[in-house]
């Protein structure tokens, strides 16, 4: 005899087969297909990019991170992974976590995240859920990998994947200075 549990398991694996299945039927209007936009880097990009360069040496690992909007700093952070005694305390974490003790969760929308390396799945899985329109990285994570270990997904990857956010990326600023940090 089947318990309580195993049922619920098996309704709800049949739900997500079901509601899979049913997604993959919906015509290609409806759902998202590239939310990426693939946007040219500026001269500001290039000046925030060297403040999250600058956070990048002061971290345990070279990464840093800087929020900005309308051409101000909001936050910065870099990896502080070793210090704080916690794996997830990534750049673009810090400086989330730094940005919302002072601003709030509402604040965050609208904004431009500057990273030395291009995110990892965590930290770009954060930024789409902060509701950050915008990612500027450094390194990119083919590049990164000649360096460390990475995770061989890149931010265009998962933002392809947010069928509820649009998020523009613009990769490669600075990249050369980005990895001179790894020695």
């Amino acid at each position: 005899m089947r318990s309580e549990s195993d049922i619920s398991f098996t309704l709800n694996r049949r739900h997500l087969v079901v509601a899979a299945l049913g997604a993959a039927t919906l015509p290609m209007t409806t759902r998202a297909i590239a939310r990426a936009v693939d946007m040219p880097a500026t001269e500001e990009d290039i000046a925030f990019m060297r403040l999250a360069i600058e956070e990048a040496a002061k971290g345990d690992f070279p990464f840093g991170a800087v929020i900005t909007r309308d051409g101000k700093v909001l936050a910065k952070g870099r990896n502080l992974s070793k210090q704080e005694r916690d794996p997830t305390a990534h750049g673009e974490m810090v400086a989330i976590r730094r940005f919302l003790a002072e601003y709030g969760p509402e604040e965050l929308k609208g904004t431009t995240l500057y990273t030395s390396g291009e995110s990892c799945p965590m930290c770009m899985g954060a930024i789409v859920w902060c509701g950050i329109s915008r990612v500027v990285f450094g390194a990119s994570i083919a590049e990164l990998a000649t360096k460390i270990g990475q995770i061989m997904i890149t931010d265009q990857e998962i933002a392809d994947k947010t069928p509820f956010a649009e998020i523009s990326l613009t990769g490669g600023v600075l990249a050369e200075e980005s990895l001179a940090l790894f020695k």
